[in-house]
């Protein structure tokens, strides 16, 4: 096999190391700030904001480069609604005795329940979907690697893109989410991944304490 062509590195700039950490300081502490909200306020978002979100989580790194993802951006009113439908029912079944005690005891602290309004209210509202099969080109059919990595990433560059964006957000992953193909219009052989929701929060909008809660550094680290 021939040796594919290269290019320079281009893009890269680099700083003093005392710009480096105050950036990346800068950076971590406005991430810090992010909070999952639910309640949005009713307040359109110019969708250039969410193009470049997008954008933003399009250069995530992935398998082979293939960039097994496709986000559908769902602004009618009419799908919204039918979305919001199946959801709630998959939802209704999970909180009646899907999920087990256990996963239903660490959810109490949170407040969540069947119910989710955002999905029809919420300016920003974003499917993601993993593909089997695609490749480094648009229109391609090439077997995909390393997806759920790949994918997973690329949602949370999404989502540090809406935060640094001024922008609320939440991720919500009913089971199953296979309503969401046909709501989307999307091929069978691909996967719902997540859906992300973003807008301004409400005025009265508040968090639970409990998600205040973060591991220190040294629970999260081991230098070795």
């Amino acid at each position: 096999m021939s040796a594919e062509p290269r290019v320079p590195l281009q893009g890269f700039v680099e700083y003093p190391p005392e710009d480096m950490k105050a950036r990346v300081t800068a950076f971590s502490e406005n991430l810090r700030r992010r909070r999952t909200v639910r309640d949005f306020a009713d307040r359109p978002v110019d969708r250039a904001i969410a193009e470049q979100a997008i954008l933003a989580a399009g250069s995530a790194p992935s398998g082979a480069n293939h960039q097994p993802w496709h986000f559908a951006v769902l602004t009618d009113a009419d799908r919204r609604r039918r979305l919001r439908e199946a959801a709630e029912a998959e939802e209704r079944a999970f909180y009646a005795g899907k999920a087990s005690d256990e996963w239903l005891e660490a959810l109490a602290p949170l407040g969540t329940d069947a119910n989710k309004p955002f999905l029809e209210h919420a300016p920003v509202l974003i499917a993601v979907f993993a593909q089997k099969r695609g490749g480094e080109r648009a229109g391609q059919s090439k077997k995909n690697y390393y997806i759920n990595e790949s994918v997973g990433i690329a949602c949370g560059f999404l989502l540090a893109a809406l935060h640094e964006a001024g922008l609320v957000t939440l991720t919500h992953t009913p089971n199953p989410m296979r309503f969401l193909n046909e709501v989307c219009e999307r091929p069978l052989d691909e996967k719902p991944y997540m859906l992300i929701v973003g807008g301004y929060p409400a005025d009265d909008a508040t968090v639970p304490e409990h998600a205040l809660i973060k591991k220190s550094l040294s629970d999260i680290t081991s230098w070795l």
